[in-house]
C-alpha cells in the first residue's frame, strides 16, 4: 500500500531542501562571498528566513570542501560561554576535519586559559568549559586566540574557512568592548569570510553602517525582505501538486494576500490549508478561511498575552495599523482612527517597534510585522 504523502510545508524549523523557496539571487551571492572571503552582514526580522538562507549556503559549500564554524550569540551571554561555544565550533567544524582526533585538540594548547574538555561517549563529541571567574584580561586573550585560530588553520592547510555568527547583535550585550576586539582580529583575516546574521535591524544597521562603530564598512550588508508573492504563489502550487492535491487560483492568491510574502507565515498558512484538503481534492477559498481560523486559534494565547501587555495607546495604534498600514504620526491618519496626540503615538510606536510587533518601512510608513497578528487584531482587538 502506498503511504499517504506528508505535508510539504514546514515552519518553525529551518527551511532546507524542498522547503527552501526563492532567495536564489541572495543564495548565489552569499555563496560567492563566502568562497571569496568576503564578510557579509545578513539582516532580517525574525522568521524571515535569514538562518535558513545562511545554513543553506553553508550546506552547499561544505559539500565542496569549505569549512564553516558557527556560533549562536543568543546562547553565549558571557565571554566565558562565548569562548566555550567558539572552541567547540572550531574543534567540531574545522579542526576535526583537518586533523586526527588527538591532534585536533592540540590546536587549543596555547590558550591563555586552559579549558575543561569533556567527551560525550554516546555522541563522540567534545564540549569545552572556561571558568567564568577568570581575570578579564585572560578571558580577552583567550578569546582573541580562539578568533585567530580559523585563519591560522586555513592558511596552514590551504582551506577556505568561514565563521558564522547568528544573532550577532548580541555581541554588544556580552561586552561593549567585544566588537572592537573582534574587529581588530578579523581585519587581519582577508582570507576568512565572516558572516554576521541578526534580527534586531536597528542594532545591526548601526553596527555595520555607523562610522563610530568598529565594524563600520567591514561587511557587505544584505537585508532580506518578504519573498516576492508571485514566486511564493508558484512554490505553493508546486508543493500542492507534488503531493497530489490541487489549489484553486483564488485560494493560492488568498494565501499571499494575507501573508504578503512573509516566509514563516506563508509556510504556516499553506501547511494548515494542505491539512484541510483530502487527498486528490482541490483547496478552495472556503478551505483557506478554515485554515486561517485554525492558525489564529493556535496563536490566540500568544496574541492575547501581547494584547494584555500592550498599553492603551499601543492597542489603538495596532488597531489602526491592522486597518491601514501607514503613517500614524500624521494628523489626518490620527484623526481618521481616533489616535491620541502625536507625542503619545510616537512613544507607542517606539515600544511596538522595539518589541518587533511593528516594523518601520523604508518609505517611513509603519505596518504590523506579523501577518497573523494583523488578522487577530481585526477579529479580537476591540
Amino acid at each position: 500500500m502506498t503511504p499517504a504523502p506528508t505535508n510539504p510545508f514546514h515552519f518553525g524549523d529551518l527551511a532546507l531542501d524542498e522547503s527552501f523557496t526563492d532567495r536564489a539571487a541572495e543564495l548565489k551571492a552569499l555563496k560567492a562571498d563566502i568562497r571569496n572571503g568576503q564578510n557579509v552582514a545578513v539582516i532580517a526580522p525574525r522568521r524571515y528566513g535569514k538562518s535558513s538562507l545562511v545554513r543553506r549556503a553553508i550546506r552547499d559549500l561544505t559539500r565542496r570542501g569549505v569549512l564553516v564554524a558557527e556560533v549562536d550569540l543568543m546562547k553565549t551571554p558571557t565571554k566565558a560561554k562565548l569562548a566555550a561555544k567558539l572552541a567547540r565550533a572550531i574543534h567540531t567544524d574545522i579542526a576535526s576535519t583537518l586533523f586526527k582526533a588527538k591532534d585536533a585538540l592540540r590546536v587549543f594548547a596555547n590558550l591563555r586559559i586552559t579549558p575543561t574538555i569533556t567527551l560525550d561517549p554516546d555522541e563522540g563529541t567534545y564540549s569545552f568549559t572556561f571558568a567564568a571567574y577568570q581575570a578579564e584580561e585572560d578571558l580577552d586573550a583567550t578569546l582573541e586566540r580562539l578568533l585567530e585560530l580559523p585563519a591560522q588553520l586555513a592558511a596552514e592547510r590551504g582551506k577556505t574557512v568561514a565563521l558564522f555568527f547568528d544573532e550577532f547583535q548580541g555581541v554588544v550585550g556580552i561586552d561593549p568592548r567585544l566588537p572592537a576586539l573582534m574587529r581588530a582580529v578579523f581585519q587581519e583575516q582577508p582570507q576568512v569570510a565572516h558572516v554576521y546574521a541578526g534580527s534586531k535591524r536597528d542594532m545591526m544597521r548601526r553596527l555595520f553602517t555607523d562610522e563610530h562603530e568598529p565594524f563600520y564598512k567591514s561587511a557587505r550588508v544584505l537585508e532580506l525582505g518578504p519573498i516576492d508573492p508571485a514566486h511564493f504563489e508558484g512554490f505553493v502550487r508546486e508543493r500542492f501538486a507534488a503531493t497530489e492535491k490541487g489549489i484553486a487560483n483564488a485560494a493560492a492568491a488568498g494565501i499571499l494576500a494575507i501573508t504578503r510574502g512573509h516566509p514563516h507565515a506563508t509556510q504556516e498558512l499553506a501547511y494548515a490549508l494542505w491539512e484541510e484538503v483530502p487527498h486528490g481534492f482541490t483547496a478552495t477559498e472556503d478551505d483557506l478561511a478554515r485554515a486561517l481560523a485554525s492558525v489564529l486559534r493556535s496563536e490566540n494565547a500568544h496574541f492575547t498575552l501581547l494584547w494584555q501587555n500592550a498599553s492603551r495607546a499601543q492597542r489603538l495604534v495596532l488597531q489602526a495599523l491592522a486597518a491601514e498600514p501607514g503613517r500614524p504620526l500624521g494628523t489626518e491618519y490620527r484623526t481618521r482612527y481616533g489616535l491620541p496626540p502625536a507625542s503619545t503615538v510616537q512613544r507607542a510606536l517606539e515600544a511596538l517597534v522595539g518589541n518587533e510587533l511593528v516594523e518601520r518601512r523604508d518609505d517611513g510608513s509603519y505596518a504590523i510585522a506579523e501577518p497573523f497578528l494583523t488578522e487577530w487584531v481585526v477579529r479580537h482587538g476591540s
